[in-house]
């Protein structure tokens, strides 16, 4: 199922009702719940949608701080470790028998079987922290990019002497209100078709980074910019680097979406059960649309999704700082999301003997990312601090 595979991979999650076990057939699971209608390619529409995010624009500035040798190397490293874990992660999609046991639907649904309660809550509280700071970061990076191509066509009209200063914070309201309108899509497997395009915009800007990146790769050397497609100037061919961020816009106006349904079903479905009796939660207004299914207005949804997409918004305008805040979020996240939960739920479902050879080694893997990410975390940390020292909130230029 498409919902299943993106919001275990981006860390959201949702709360479910029990459902009576009954053999499955057309319309249910074996557990009893509704048939999964998601395909191959809507799961991957929405992982590709969230892994080739705004980070990879990033991937230049920081190999270009760790120099030729040490950056691949700790890029190809962590590929590594991404997908061993994800591999453990795979092996507790259901609790008990790999084949016949409990189906955990999200990911916090299999730390809450393997782990129980206390972690559940941890676990948690870093997932909302991701969900959101993802979401701040894709409103900077869109800003960013709409900002390159206002001011390559300024450069193109006026000249490259004239300084073309571009301010961010009316792109990120721009951003903004486009996302407040696509908020209000109720469900998370009706964004599919959203991330389909975001996905084919993925592969575009990527491959012109790429294409780029080797007609002109190892020229920045140590001042490779934050974002990869606003350092190779305002020049020619400007045209092409254009594309490339209307296509990073694109991609990202579904991204954010991609990130926020998760959190946006959890905070719904969570006051319905505190508020089963309020009008303002549960009630749905029918508004006729000629030619279709009328919509399901729901006050609260709006009201509480548009308040969340202006609080991201407000936040992206006082700490507009790319680099630094992807930085911190895939610092924040790696460990505890990535490395610790897994592995933790693997040794638990499969019974790892304490002290055995492989329960030592997966101690040990989880130990050292540790270690890397606080690392990885003081950087960004500290790069947000010098940047702060010049900053004036509300009036980014480039």
């Amino acid at each position: 199922m498409d919902q299943n595979a993106a919001s275990n991979y981006h860390q959201g999650f949702e709360i479910s009702g029990d459902f009576p076990s009954q053999p499955p057939s057309k319309f249910f699971d074996d557990d009893g719940r509704p048939k999964r209608t998601g395909t191959l390619w809507t799961a991957s529409a929405h992982i590709i949608t969230a892994v080739i995010g705004s980070g990879v624009l990033a991937l230049a500035w920081a190999t270009a701080q760790l120099g030729w040798v040490a950056g691949p190397s700790v890029l190809f490293l962590f590929s590594f470790v991404t997908y061993y874990c994800s591999c453990l992660l795979a092996s507790c999609y259901r609790t008990g028998d790999p084949v016949t046991g409990k189906r955990n639907y999200t990911y916090m649904e299999a730390v809450k079987s393997n782990l129980g309660g206390f972690k559940f809550k941890i676990c948690g509280f870093i997932q909302y922290f991701n969900l959101t700071g993802t979401t701040i970061g894709y409103t900077i990076a869109a800003s960013i990019s709409m900002m390159a191509i206002k001011r390559s066509s300024c450069f193109h009209e006026k000249g490259h002497e004239n300084p073309c200063g571009v301010s961010g914070t009316p792109f990120m309201v721009l951003f903004g209100g486009v996302e407040i309108l696509l908020s209000q899509i109720p469900d998370f497997h009706q964004i599919s078709w959203l991330s389909m395009v975001a996905a084919v915009m993925s592969f575009t800007y990527s491959a012109i980074g790429l294409g780029l990146g080797i007609a002109k790769f190892a020229a920045f050397g140590d001042h490779a910019p934050g974002n990869l497609l606003t350092g190779f100037g305002f020049y020619d061919p400007f045209w092409l680097v254009d594309i490339a961020n209307i296509a990073i816009v694109i991609h990202l106006i579904g991204a954010y979406q991609v990130f926020a349904q998760p959190l946006f079903a959890f905070v719904e479905q969570t006051a319905e059960q505190y508020f089963p009796e309020s009008k303002l939660v549960t009630k749905d207004i029918h508004v006729p649309i000629p030619g279709y299914k009328p919509y399901k207005l729901n006050l609260f949804r709006l009201i509480w999704r548009s308040m969340f997409v202006c609080m991201t918004t407000i936040v992206a305008m006082l700490i507009p700082f790319f680099e630094d805040v992807v930085g911190i979020l895939g610092a924040f996240g790696f460990w505890p999301l990535t490395v610790y939960f897994p592995i933790e739920m693997y040794i638990t479902q499969k019974k790892v003997p304490k002290w055995s050879s492989k329960w030592i080694s997966l101690q040990i893997l989880s130990a050292a990312c540790l270690v890397i990410s606080v690392c990885a975390a003081a950087g960004s940390i500290a790069g947000v601090i010098d940047d702060l020292k010049v900053y004036k909130p509300f009036k980014t230029m480039y």
